[in-house]
């Protein structure tokens, strides 16, 4: 039996990487008797970011020609973005004669009937804890907003010790010393970030001759 292996990770961030998903599914594949490796997909891009899930289009248009038998997935949540999602896509791999199994939720496999009954159950339940998670986050933000703290990240001049740094770098630029992309990447900011600092420097000076 051919067997395309999944994985999906939402970013590119080095702490998400998809090899944990398939190292794990290539050995269950290669453990399981009859069981060949057509191919591996992965993806790194949110469940919901269909324009960049490429891997995810390219495993769809392989199954539609049946290229394998059997879809294996880390979990159900790294394949589908929806209880919708998920049934309309079944719905699809069983026309096309190809299964359905998780890795991480054996009791998946939608190749018998009981397993396909838990498909569905398992599906829902992961979309009602992702939309859980958003309320609890929503309302941690509100809560906060309410409170007077500053949501999302610290600006760069909040950072400890930037005026400092900062001031020393200003020195540099002004004896020539030292260039704009120089002076950027010390400070750990981009060009663009460092021109606006710049530029509100100026500004906040006094007008010479002024009173």
């Amino acid at each position: 039996m051919k067997v395309a292996v999944y994985a999906r990770v939402s970013t590119s961030d080095r702490d998400q990487n998809p090899e944990t998903q398939l190292l794990p599914l290539r050995d269950f594949a290669q453990a399981q008797e009859g069981w060949s490796v057509f191919r591996e997909y992965t993806d790194q891009a949110p469940a919901t970011d269909l324009v960049h899930r490429t891997a995810w289009r390219e495993l769809l248009e392989d199954a539609s020609r049946r290229r394998f038998d059997l879809l294996l997935v880390w979990r159900m949540d790294r394949a589908f973005r929806s209880v919708l999602d998920a049934a309309t896509t079944l719905e699809r791999l069983r026309a096309w004669g190809v299964g359905l199994r998780s890795y991480t939720e054996p009791w998946l496999d939608t190749t018998s009937p009981f397993g396909e009954a838990l498909y569905y159950i398992t599906v829902a339940y992961a979309q009602l804890e992702r939309g859980i998670l958003r309320e609890r986050v929503k309302a941690g933000m509100e809560r906060a907003r309410r409170q007077g703290r500053r949501i999302g990240r610290p600006r760069v001049t909040e950072r400890r010790g930037f005026s400092q740094s900062f001031g020393a770098i200003l020195e540099r630029l002004q004896d020539g010393s030292l260039s704009r992309r120089r002076a950027a990447r010390e400070l750990g900011i981009g060009y663009a970030t460092l021109k606006r600092l710049l530029d509100a420097q100026t500004q906040a000076k006094p007008t010479e001759g002024a009173a």
